[in-house]
């Protein structure tokens, strides 16, 4: 299926938010993520199915001041 994450197009096979995430390289990876602008918690990937032409927005953390 093809979402737009962070604004590029990507093609990916996971039917969820966590597959999707795990084939994209962000397994293991504390982030943070929305999907079509709704906050998507860690807990509520697994389930979080996706559709063809969602928007998926991965944050990571950064440390500075």
């Amino acid at each position: 299926m093809r979402i737009m994450l962070n604004g590029e197009t990507r093609e990916v096979a996971g039917p969820t938010l966590a597959l999707a995430l795990e084939e994209l390289g962000y397994g293991g990876a504390i982030v943070a993520t929305a999907v079509n602008g709704t906050f998507a918690t860690a807990a509520a990937r697994p389930a979080l199915a996706l559709k063809d032409g969602d928007a998926v927005e991965v944050l990571a953390p950064m440390q500075g001041g």
